[in-house]
């Protein structure tokens, strides 16, 4: 598939301001255009972006119910009741239930957490999992990543006398569960200054107004911050405002002083001695965490994450990586079956969205199949599994730009037994007799709401440059705009005609892959690039002739050598 390369636009002003940057702060042009472009023009949010400050982090108590949500946690613990943490499966929910579990160990021997069963009771809050706090005596719950739809589960709760504050960051409905305490900066009525925290990281402001109720010193809660990251990277929120804060802090902790848990995956995922990056987060240390929840159950990885031991922390270690293996081959052969599925379908290539149901995939690994179908044909794909546990189908969804994927199912949810998510992903569940009427609709939705250019990739380039640009100064500066992620992406570049220095080559098992060293006619290189999966482009380029370079720029450490790369989105070439 050809991907269409948008040049972001400057203005005059854009241009000026970013020279004027320049001369004070001494620093390449070419940075400080980027900073321009994400809305950063003077000096002094320049610092403040360069240098993220905890003590920026916003007052905890100006979200909705959070003196309610204090006043209640106190209340239990100076009566010892006993409080169950409750989270969902995947990364972030299982993140929230460490760190709030963490902290509050020290001031509880009576507290437990639950993490519910994938596919004995699916996501969120389960009356399941009520009747075991019944059980167990526990009188206050604490629901984090999930629960702002729980409306019955809640009221189910208060009628066996337990307390619900549920901690979320998902879309509310109009109603919201009737708990002690709502904490969710996207209800309708909330004046919190950020938005987009990840579910962990509302968990995190909840245990920031505990302490700050009780005096406690906030260094102590900084070795948690670890555990934000991770979920900030893996839930793929905005890496902006206080996100970006505590994630910069977060990776501080993760490459400094990382916990038992955390640091056993970094050794089997073989980061050790590597300096971790968010990039690092999502493709090695969250699928590691998330394997648990989607082959067995997300309890493990909050053993893991909870791990005193390293013995133990490197036997769960080991377990997680394992079923992260069977993981991957499950999710290759769904995808191969998906493939199969659609390459049946009529007319394909003028359908705007993909729906394909198997009632025998494993329900673990669906929504990374919907991830894949989504690349591999950019439309917004739907996959579709029967629940083992009951007579519902249920389905992940991921999307492509400009579709609202959570707006799209929200337009069926007459036909849904249970709905969630964003704008790019979300869940369903329904009915089989009412499965053909939705397919039908959602597709009639996506064919009238998707625009033909819509569905060709779109790489969004940040700045043309020569490579004389490409260098470790030039890298040092880019590095202080880290930690990079949606509306802070890395940097993508251009460079125009460029060719061959005589040593580019083909690499990998099956010479899949260009190892590319390239020159300009600006006085720029030799530079060493990286071109995954292209390997088309070999015959061109070994002819000397001029190309056009789209990436990234990486370090790459091998031997104890630094150099610095090119990280190659596309090949186009020159004046094509």
């Amino acid at each position: 598939m050809t991907n269409k390369w948008n040049i972001r636009p400057h203005t005059e002003e854009d241009v000026r301001r970013a020279n004027l940057l320049a001369t004070e702060l001494g620093i390449n042009p070419v940075i400080c255009f980027l900073l321009v472009q994400r809305g950063i023009t003077s000096v002094t949010d320049t610092k403040k972006f360069f240098n993220p400050n905890l003590n920026d982090l916003h007052d905890p108590f100006l979200m909705p119910d959070m003196y309610k949500a204090v006043k209640r946690l106190n209340k239990a613990l100076g009566n010892k009741e006993k409080i169950l943490i409750y989270g969902d499966y995947d990364v972030d929910g299982t993140t929230a239930v460490s760190l709030v579990y963490k902290f509050l160990r020290p001031y509880s021997s009576t507290l437990d957490f639950y993490i519910p069963d994938r596919y004995d009771e699916g996501y969120g809050i389960s009356f399941k999992g009520v009747d075991y706090a019944d059980k167990n005596g526990v009188s206050l719950i604490i629901a984090l990543d999930c629960g702002i739809k729980a409306i019955d589960k809640v009221k189910y709760a208060n009628e066996k006398g337990i307390d619900f504050i549920i901690c979320d960051h998902h879309m509310p409905d109009d109603e919201l569960p009737d708990a002690v305490a709502v904490l969710d900066a996207k209800r309708i009525d909330s004046e919190y200054p950020y938005e987009h925290l990840s579910g962990c990281g509302v968990g995190f402001k909840f245990m920031q107004a505990f302490a700050k109720s009780n005096d406690i010193p906030f260094s102590e809660l900084e070795s948690l911050l670890e555990l934000t990251a991770v979920s900030i990277a893996s839930d793929i929120v905005p890496i902006t405002g206080e996100n970006r804060i505590l994630a910069y802090y977060g990776l501080k902790q993760l490459n400094c002083n990382p916990s038992l848990g955390l640091k056993g995956i970094i050794n089997i995922c073989g980061l050790a001695g590597k300096e971790i990056t968010i990039s690092d987060i999502v493709f090695k240390i969250g699928p590691r965490i998330n394997a648990s929840g989607r082959m067995e159950n997300g309890k493990e990885a909050v053993e893991l994450l909870l791990a005193k031991d390293m013995k133990i922390a490197r036997e769960k270690s080991e377990t997680i990586n394992q079923y992260n293996e069977d993981r991957r081959e499950l999710d290759k052969r769904i995808t191969d079956e998906a493939n199969a599925i659609i390459n049946e379908i009529k007319n394909i290539e003028n359908q705007k969205g993909i729906v394909v149901y198997n009632p025998d995939w494993h329900k673990g690994v669906i929504g990374i199949v919907a991830s894949r179908l989504t690349e591999k044909y950019y439309r917004p794909a739907i996959v579709l599994t029967k629940s083992s546990s009951s007579e519902l189908i249920t389905g992940s969804a991921r999307s492509i730009a400009g579709f609202d994927m959570y707006k799209a199912i929200e337009g069926c949810r007459d036909l849904l037994e249970n709905f969630g998510g964003h704008t790019y992903a979300a869940g369903l569940s329904l009915h089989e007799e009412n499965l053909d009427l939705f397919i039908r609709r959602f597709i009639q939705l996506a064919d009238n709401e998707i625009k033909p250019e819509q569905m060709t990739p779109q790489i969004e380039i940040d700045a043309i440059i020569d490579l004389k640009n490409v260098n470790a100064s030039f890298m040092n500066e880019l590095k202080m705009m880290s930690p990079s992620g949606p509306e802070n992406e890395k940097p993508v570049f251009c460079s125009r005609r460029v060719h061959d220095y005589g040593t580019s080559r083909l690499v990998g098992k099956d010479m899949e892959h260009l190892k590319l060293e390239v020159v300009d006619g600006y006085g720029g290189g030799p530079v060493h690039g990286i071109a995954f999966g292209m390997h088309k482009h070999s015959s061109y380029i070994k002819a000397m002739k001029p190309f056009d370079l789209c990436y990234t720029i990486e370090e790459n450490t091998y031997n104890g050598n630094t150099t610095v790369q090119l990280m190659v989105k596309d090949i186009k070439p020159s004046d094509a």
